[in-house]
């Protein structure tokens, strides 16, 4: 079936600022009337139930293996085709998926932010559009300590000992390597705005050839 949606997937390391170059580049195309879907990795982490709250705690949740790639995948097909979803609510405060989803409806545009986005080839194969948000190490870290602190009530000292013990090492290991699938590199994050605009003149080049056909 043909895909009723363009699909950009917008990758990065933590705090590279990821969600605001989404917002910037839908901010380029408010004029289009799309009302675009923004899928974001976080919502996609695994359900553990049958772990205690310490156990959760303590997971390296900066590995592929914690996210659920299968359902997100299905998902971006599901919207793609037409359908409506629904999408998972994560509770950062107790590092667990809520009961609850959210009815997501199908759009000509969907975006779809995340760290790991690159490192699934079946995952990438679904974006009609790549891009990687580029970010100094120590911008991030600072962004992250803030968002953390103030958005997720996260003490410093976790902060800290997550970054040390699996966001860097990470980030290393499957973030960086990942920036070589991407069609776009945007450094500077949402500051970027020329490059940020250059990937917005794309997408309305796609939706408007879609309109077309």
């Amino acid at each position: 079936m043909k895909s009723k949606s363009i699909v950009v997937g917008i990758a990065g390391g933590t705090g590279s600022g990821k969600t605001s170059v989404a917002h910037y580049i839908l901010e380029y195309l408010k004029n289009y009337e799309i009302n675009p879907v923004l899928l974001e990795q976080d919502s996609y982490y695994v359900k553990n139930d049958h772990l205690s709250f310490s156990e959760r705690v303590e997971l390296n949740y900066d590995h592929p293996d914690l996210i659920d790639f299968p359902l997100l995948i299905q998902h971006i097909k599901e919207l793609s085709a037409g359908n409506e979803i629904a999408k998972p609510i994560y509770d950062f405060k107790i590092y667990n998926r809520k009961n609850e989803v959210e009815i997501v409806k199908p759009s000509k545009l969907i975006m779809v932010e995340g760290i790991l986005l690159f490192t699934l080839e079946e995952l990438r194969s679904l974006f009609d559009v790549k891009v990687f948000v580029d970010t100094d190490d120590d911008e991030r870290l600072l962004r992250r300590i803030e968002r953390d602190m103030k958005e997720r009530g996260r003490s410093f000292d976790s902060i800290k000992d997550q970054y040390r013990k699996t966001v860097k090492p990470m980030h290393l290991e499957f973030v960086e390597p990942s920036k070589r699938y991407a069609d776009v590199i945007i450094p500077r994050g949402g500051n970027n705005k020329i490059g940020i605009k250059m990937v917005a003149t794309r997408l309305k080049h796609l939706l408007s050839s879609m309109n077309n056909t």
